[in-house]
């Protein structure tokens, strides 16, 4: 296939189903998590399905460590057709209860991260004049959720940053959407109470917690040819949460 895929937060959960559905679509993968090591057991994974893989740790809220990840990535694989924009972090609290610092964190962390990637994968793409972004949004962007003012807020933002860059990078042959999802088993929603997940699947129409591969399959879906005539999207998952 001859195409690389950076997938951002990708050592566990949503971003390590992404990462192992787009390496058994043939896409070399680069691995990118905070911390040295974090992402071994997902390259390893992706190389068992004949692709190459590496991992890079960084921090995607650093403006500079962003841009020298990427410069390695490229010198490492020769390109970059696919971004997947999926690191982020919860700092849950009621809005009167919340610290500045756990706003602050939040933001950085999934908004910032954002900003940083798709602009220094942009610029390769751009000379490319190929390439494909998918962000990682919520439908606690779309609709808000209490106790998560800040989690809300940065999810919000990447689903503006995703249309913005979408009509910037569109007339040079680069498509940007995103995906919504809402209650995926991780092992963040392992951590909730009975009650707590009684309630939500209360609200969700499938009565079931989504899979980490069902917003993998729709991030593929996003990233592949198939989806040519797609940007500036955002497509919900969440089993009928909204409805």
């Amino acid at each position: 296939m001859g195409k690389t895929a950076v997938i951002t937060g990708a050592g566990r959960g949503i971003g390590a189903a992404i990462a192992k559905r787009l390496a058994k679509d043939g896409f070399d993968i680069a691995v990118n998590e905070l911390t040295e090591g974090s992402g071994a057991q997902t390259v390893e994974e992706c190389k068992a399905l004949g692709v190459k893989a590496a991992a890079y740790a960084a921090d995607v809220s650093d403006y500079a460590q962003c841009e020298e990840m990427v410069k390695k990535i490229k010198e490492d694989f020769g390109t970059i057709d696919a971004l997947v924009n999926n690191a982020g972090i919860t700092r849950d609290g009621l809005l009167l209860r919340m610290t500045e610092e756990n706003y602050d964190s939040v933001i950085r962390i999934n908004q910032k991260s954002v900003f940083n990637m798709t602009k220094f994968v942009g610029a390769v793409m751009l000379r490319q004049k190929s390439g494909s972004i998918v962000n990682l949004a919520s439908v606690a962007g779309l609709y808000g959720n209490p106790g998560q003012m800040n989690y809300s807020a940065s999810k919000g933002a990447v689903i503006a940053m995703t249309k913005t860059s979408a009509k910037e990078l569109g007339s040079r042959g680069i498509r940007v959407n995103a995906v919504a999802p809402g209650f995926i088993q991780t092992p963040m929603t392992d951590k909730l109470t009975d009650e707590q997940k009684n309630a939500i699947l209360a609200q969700i129409a499938m009565k079931r917690y989504g899979q980490p591969e069902e917003i993998a399959n729709v991030v593929a879906f996003l990233l592949s040819d198939d989806a040519s005539y797609v940007t500036g999207q955002t497509i919900e998952i969440s089993g009928g949460l909204s409805m």
